[in-house]
C-alpha cells in the first residue's frame, strides 16, 4: 500500500493536521498495522517537499506548533493517477513455502509433516479471520475475504504439493 496516496486521498475531503491523518488512517486501514506517528511526518514532508500538499495554517499546540495540511492540484492528479493504475498481480513464484519444501526435501527432513503444520496454521488464521469477518462492518468483511480467498488458494497449493511430494523429491534429488 503507498501511504503517501493513501493520507493524499484522505486529505482530498479537506485539510487535516497529521494527528487527524493518522487517525483517519488506522480506523479505514490501519487495523492490522496501525500507522506510526514518525510516519506519518515524514511522509507529509516528502509530500510537502514535492508539492502534493501545502500547509494551510499553523497553530499553537501543547507542544510543537500543529501544522494543517491540504492536498494541492498536483496531489489530486498524483492521486487519481495512482487510483487509475491497476496493481501488478503478485503470482508469488518464489514463495518461501515452496522454498522450505524444497529445502526439507534437499536436507531429508519430513516435507510431509512441514505441510501439514502450514496447513494447520493456515486453517487457524482462516478461522480467525471468519471470526472477524463474522463481527466485522463490510469493510472489514471484504478485507477478510480478500485474505481467505488467498488462504484457500494456499491451502490448494498445500493439497497439491502433498500429492506431488514423492515426484518433487525424485527431481530435487538428482
Amino acid at each position: 500500500m503507498s501511504i503517501g496516496h493513501t493520507l493524499l486521498g484522505l486529505l482530498e475531503s479537506g485539510p487535516r493536521h497529521g494527528y487527524d491523518l493518522k487517525r483517519a488512517f488506522d480506523e479505514r486501514f490501519g487495523q492490522d498495522r496501525p500507522l506510526h506517528y514518525g510516519q506519518v511526518y515524514s511522509t507529509m514532508s516528502r509530500l510537502l517537499r514535492n508539492g502534493l500538499v501545502e500547509i494551510d495554517a499553523i497553530e499553537p499546540g501543547e507542544g510543537p506548533e500543529r501544522k494543517r495540511y491540504a492536498i494541492t492540484e498536483a496531489g489530486v492528479t498524483d492521486v487519481g493517477r495512482w487510483l487509475a493504475t491497476p496493481e501488478k498481480p503478485e503470482p508469488y513464484l518464489q514463495s518461501t513455502l515452496y522454498t522450505k519444501v524444497v529445502l526439507a526435501l534437499l536436507t531429508r527432513r519430513d516435507a510431509t509433516a512441514l505441510l501439514d503444520v502450514q496447513r494447520a496454521e493456515h486453517l487457524r488464521m482462516m478461522r480467525e479471520l471468519t471470526e472477524r469477518k463474522r463481527n466485522g462492518d463490510l469493510a472489514d468483511q471484504l478485507i477478510c475475504d480478500h485474505a481467505l480467498f488467498h488462504l484457500e488458494a494456499d491451502l490448494r497449493w498445500l493439497e497439491l504439493t502433498a500429492a506431488r511430494l514423492d515426484r518433487l523429491a525424485r527431481q530435487v534429488s538428482t
